[in-house]
């Protein structure tokens, strides 16, 4: 018989705690499971250095619904969200730069210094503009949100996405959360736990068990307990759902089969850096105190030409990391000083490319030697960047792998691609977060509509779990 929950969140990430929350806003008796000691999943603030509260993996709130924020009223349990302004910041090495801000005006006068979905970004841009740097710094945002080079089909879709966000002053959608990325976790968690719901940290599932063909419970993995419920609900991947936590013999051939090729190895590496001061770039040398310049409250790209894209991408196809990678780099403490102590920031850098698959080589090798490339290129638009480098963290997509449990170190649970999306995702006839086996949902960003820090996927999976049920 189902024991007293009527669902079991299986992982703490923020989309977990949105279902969590809508279900138990909807009167639903509501456990969540989560394998680390905090919750949050990539979406979390670490003390990784004494004074330092550093956001390790999702750095930026992007396109977190409004609904979702006002539903479960993240405002009142803390949320707080500083929109970017500038938007992006990029420095070219012949001494140029562009700024885009979140004043159109401004942004159209930046454009004039320099002058369909299923397209590449690249040839989507093509087609509108003709200035290669404008073309890059729009370009970069695509391909970051696709693990595929601006050439890829699909590109040009996540870079209206993120563009039509990042950029015209939409209130709520890009921007810098105070106290970082696990503030916005720890609001979804508490609104949850206001409602009744209840959250166990350090509490890693082994297996979710099917009786009689339906999902009834869990079993822990370090105490062995079983846990009854009406109903499971899965945030986790779902090759790790699917192919680590459910028997082969409860799920079609057909459909384990597209699960087994279903694409996830991530290609993304970040780094945190706490530094003792800012650093100067070549092409905008501060003319005043740093501290009020603005390039430091931008997302800083260095990614110069497509071209650029096109040899980092042939990089990582064939097993290598990009020896000149698309950087981007956020400042968070110029928004939020609390983060670090008086004087010092916090610097986070997203890269492309960084293939989880090394050809002849492996990450826990590559690691260092990597990082030192990564600041060489730095070095050559910030050259005092090494000199003011207090500590750094770097996470390799196995890094990313091993510390958030996202199978192939893919941030956004599966590979954002034309046939990976939509109705496709994460196969096609399963999109609407049920699964073949009955009282078993997906609510993460292997759902649609994918990754970013949204909450989509948990609303979405809520409401029909509640339709059903």
């Amino acid at each position: 018989m189902p024991g007293p929950y009527d669902a079991i969140i299986v992982g703490g990430g923020h989309n977990g705690l949105v279902c969590a929350a809508y279900l138990a806003r909807a009167g639903r008796r509501i456990l969540v499971l989560e394998a680390r000691e905090l919750v949050g999943g990539c979406a979390v603030t670490e003390e990784i250095w004494p004074g330092y509260h550093v956001s390790t993996a999702s750095y930026l709130s992007s396109l977190l619904q409004e609904r979702v924020v006002r539903d479960l009223e993240l405002e009142r349990f803390g949320y707080h969200v500083d929109a970017k302004d500038p938007a992006f910041f990029s420095p070219f090495p012949d001494g140029r730069h562009l700024f885009m801000w979140q004043d159109r005006a401004r942004t159209l006068a930046e454009i004039a210094k320099v002058k369909v979905f299923t397209q590449s970004a690249a040839d989507f841009l093509d087609t509108w503009f003709e200035s290669e740097e404008l073309k890059v710094t729009l370009a970069t945002d695509g391909v970051i949100g696709a693990n595929g080079g601006p050439r890829s089909p699909g590109t040009a879709y996540i870079l209206l996405h993120h563009c039509m966000g990042g950029v015209g002053g939409v209130r709520g959608l890009w921007g810098f959360v105070r106290g970082g990325m696990g503030a916005v976790s720890e609001a979804m968690a508490a609104s949850a736990r206001s409602r009744g719901a209840e959250i166990r940290v350090k509490a890693p599932v082994e297996k979710i068990v099917v009786r009689d063909g339906h999902a009834s419970g869990v079993v822990l993995k370090m105490s062995g307990e079983q846990i009854d419920a009406r109903i499971v609900v899965s945030n986790l991947d779902p090759k790790k759902t699917f192919l680590e936590l459910i028997g082969e013999a409860d799920l079609p051939e057909t459909f384990l089969d597209g699960i087994r090729k279903f694409r996830i190895e991530g290609t993304s590496l970040k780094m945190n850096l706490a530094l003792s001061g800012l650093p100067e770039f070549r092409a905008l040398p501060s003319s005043g105190p740093q501290e009020k310049a603005p390039q430091y409250k931008a997302t800083m790209h260095i990614c110069p030409s497509i071209e650029y894209i096109e040899r980092a991408w042939d990089d990582a196809k064939y097993g290598r990391p990009s020896r000149s990678p698309l950087i981007e780099m956020t400042i968070p403490t110029m928004y939020d000083p609390s983060l670090a102590p008086v004087g010092r920031h916090i610097m986070g850098i997203f890269l492309q490319y960084a293939p989880y698959t090394l050809k002849n080589r492996n990450w826990d090798a590559e690691r260092e030697p990597y990082t030192e490339r990564v600041l060489d290129v730095m070095e050559e638009y910030c050259p005092n960047i090494r000199s003011i480098i207090v500590e750094r963290q770097t996470l390799t997509p196995l890094d990313l792998e091993r510390r958030f449990g996202i199978t192939g170190g893919n941030i956004f649970h599966g590979e954002m691609s034309l046939d990976q999306m939509f109705v496709m995702r994460p196969l096609a006839g399963w999109a609407r977060y049920r699964t073949p086996i009955p009282g078993l949902y997906l609510c993460g960003s292997g759902a649609h509509p994918g990754g970013g820090v949204m909450g989509a996927p948990g609303h979405n999976a809520a409401r029909e779990i509640l339709k059903d049920r």
